[in-house]
């Protein structure tokens, strides 16, 4: 039997979307289909040096095909071309914009970002394939940023004027795409919905006018999360709410490097280092709903870390943000909060979430300094340890720290005097250990024990009697 070629045209409310032609045959008396994906531009160094115009190209990802991108360009929208699929205008759009890139490689995190983005939710996923402009040297990649963002908007207007609504648009934006997005949304007046930057980059963009990069005027919400705000992303807020994960900078897992100041001369090498891409994993990770990544408003990691900071009262009017598709990352406050940082712990591992806990101590005075480990645990998970040195001029001490279920399965608190036999304290009495779960709320009273005494070398534990 001959070949088929089946076209699909849907004629309606949609835009025209040009996808790659599915061919059916009949092969030893079964009918086969062939697909070809769409996928990104890569080419070799040689072709990027002779390339005279900046390459902007779209793959788009619906429920219709998940598993196989198809080519938009602006052709699809003139339908004067027959398709097999359709981007909905009734539906909400995420934009994908990746960063720079090593040689043309293209970013391999892309596609399950994008499933996951489907799995959430019925939206068109256009993916932006700009390798050809940000395959340079760093210096010269920034430099085609705003002519991208100006190739993406033009086709933004071509959707809106197709029926799309620009406040339906949510752009995601990974290290220079993140400003990428950003310059977008400066395009459209701040009209567009929402943008979010992952680990926005900060070499050449730190003491930037925020016109030139993200910032919250960019949208009618921006956030942004920090994960690697010490060297090549951003140390300053950006939007309306950033998220500055184990303080943005040092990630759980992450092995330090001495040579890291040196890769700043070599992003090639930079871009992929486990701290600037842990902000995309730790969103894919959300996006799945593993457990819930929420953040606590604070002056400072430092505070955060005191356990100063446990409520998420004032600007926030009660309710914390949490990183994912909440709509304003769940936060209810009218207006919004302006470039506020709020801070979260995270594990080293996928889904990277954990349960906050602030421990609290009271000891009497002391005549030596002293150390102590304290230990949390739950039957079937990871014991969470925590180490405080005690001094002779402190009775009360408070550390944030994360477990990883909730308050209420925490089964037994353990304690021991960890300290050297001859030149620390011996014998340690604690008027009451306490431990409550953060964000705190009204209504909620910590878990105390009271009047404990250790020796040195002597383990301690209590057993507690709860259930969720």
């Amino acid at each position: 039997m001959h070949n088929n070629r089946k076209v699909m045209i849907w004629r309606s409310s949609k835009v025209l979307v040009c996808l790659s032609v599915i061919v059916t045959f009949v092969l030893g008396g079964e009918e086969a289909s062939q697909l070809k994906c769409a996928d990104f531009n890569t080419t070799t160094w040689l072709e990027y040096r002779q390339a005279t115009k900046l390459q902007v190209r779209y793959l788009l990802l619906t429920r219709n095909n998940m598993d196989c991108a198809s080519l938009f360009t602006q052709d699809c929208l003139n339908h004067t071309q027959k398709h097999t699929a359709y981007f909905n205008t009734s539906h909400a759009t995420k934009v994908i914009v990746h960063g720079y890139r090593a040689l043309g490689s293209k970013p391999s995190w892309v596609g399950g970002l994008a499933q996951a983005l489907l799995r959430e939710e019925d939206v068109n996923v256009l993916v932006v394939d700009w390798l050809y402009g940000a395959s340079f040297a760093y210096n010269l990649v920034v430099e085609n940023y705003k002519e991208v963002a100006v190739q993406i908007s033009m086709l933004i207007n071509h959707l809106t004027k197709s029926g799309s609504l620009l406040e339906s648009f949510h752009f995601i934006g990974v290290s220079l795409g993140a400003h990428v997005s950003g310059f977008v949304g400066t395009l459209f007046e701040g009209k567009l919905g929402r943008i979010t930057g992952l680990d926005p980059a900060g070499p050449m963009f730190k003491s930037a006018d925020p016109f030139d990069r993200l910032d919250s005027s960019d949208a009618l919400f921006v956030e942004a999360i920090h994960t690697d705000s010490d060297y090549f992303g951003i140390s300053i807020p950006v939007g309306h709410v950033d998220f500055f994960l184990n303080g943005g900078m040092d990630q759980a897992g992450c092995a330090r490097s001495r040579f890291a100041s040196i890769l700043f001369f070599f992003p090639v090498y930079g871009y992929v280092i486990c701290d600037h891409m842990r902000a995309v994993h730790v969103y894919m990770s959300a996006l799945n709903g593993s457990c819930p990544l929420t953040g606590i408003p604070c002056s400072s990691y430092e505070e955060f870390l005191a356990g100063n900071c446990v409520t998420c009262d004032g600007a926030f009017n009660g309710t914390c943000p949490e990183i994912g598709l909440l709509k304003n990352s769940g936060i209810a406050a009218t207006p919004l909060p302006n470039r506020a940082k709020v801070y979260l712990l995270t594990t080293a591992t996928a889904p990277y979430c954990a349960h906050h806990i602030l421990v609290e101590l009271k000891v009497s005075p002391l005549d030596k300094t002293a150390e102590v480990q304290l230990t949390l645990v739950s039957p079937g998970q990871p014991e969470t340890e925590l180490r405080l040195k005690l001094n002779t001029e402190e009775i009360e001490y408070k550390r944030m720290t994360v477990h990883p279920v909730e308050l209420c399965q925490i089964d037994t608190v353990q304690l021991k005097n960890t300290g050297a036999r001859f030149y620390r304290q011996g014998e340690i009495h604690f008027e009451y250990i306490c431990i409550s779960g953060v964000p705190q709320t009204r209504g909620t009273e910590p878990i105390c024990v009271k009047n404990i005494r250790i020796g040195r070398g002597v383990p301690w534990s209590h057993d507690f009697v709860q259930v969720c």
